[in-house]
């Protein structure tokens, strides 16, 4: 028989090693989402906490590549139904690649945007429909969806106020329609409601530091759970 040392040693060196945990950022264009999460994830870090950003489209070279094809302003004759296969390919490798082993190793991963984007713009937007684009994300990964999503809500003319004023490259998307932004609006309530228990919703209207600070007391009171 062990000695009670060796025991507890045995123990602890084989007990599993404790996941990270998988939060998102979402909200419409102009929310101010990637300057906030990004924010967020650095603050996070400063303070020690093992955590790795991401964004989407894209997040690893392969998905970057395939982020370069939808939002260029030039593929003005891409079918809906394409971008939308073309959205859920570059989720797919883009989790594989770069989620799914940090959290194996115990990182905590902040991507911007997943899944609920898909939704919102492809299934709402483009009008194909919710419950076919999420088909198309099921099988791009296999029902692996965050811990909890942070929701920044922008009313639709706000943010495509803040797009015009602020950026001087406007994407494919950028440049759609307010239309078609309401209509994506439309979808992310829609999400809100389906995924009521996964989402913490923070009002993006304000200005930015009052965002970062309540996502970042989000996210670590996630964290710190």
């Amino acid at each position: 028989m062990g000695s009670p040392f060796f025991l507890r040693f045995e123990q602890c060196y084989n007990k599993p090693m404790k996941k990270g945990k998988f939060i998102t950022f979402e909200g419409p264009d102009g929310s101010g989402k990637t300057t906030v999460s990004t924010a967020v994830c650095r603050r996070l870090e400063e303070e020690g906490y093992a955590v790795r950003y991401t964004r989407e489209p894209g997040g690893s070279a392969i998905a970057e590549q395939i982020r370069n094809v939808i939002l260029d302003p030039q593929n003005t004759a891409m079918d809906a139904r394409t971008e939308a296969l073309l959205y859920a390919a570059s989720r797919r490798q883009h989790l594989v690649e770069k989620v799914l082993p940090a959290l194996e190793e115990g990182i905590n991963v902040i991507s911007d945007r997943f899944v609920d984007s898909s939704l919102a713009y492809q299934g709402k937007g483009r009008q194909i429909g919710i419950e076919e684009v999420y088909a198309i994300n099921q099988f791009a990964i296999e029902g692996r969806m965050p811990e909890k999503t942070i929701y920044l809500d922008v009313d639709p003319e706000v943010g495509l106020e803040r797009i015009q004023k602020g950026r001087t490259y406007l994407d494919r998307l950028d440049q759609e329609s307010i239309e078609f932004h309401n209509r994506v609006n439309e979808g992310y309530q829609e999400v809100i409601r389906t995924y009521a228990d996964r989402m913490i919703i923070i009002d993006a209207n304000r200005n930015v530091e009052e965002v970062i600070e309540d996502s970042y007391q989000a996210v670590k009171g996630l964290l710190d759970d």
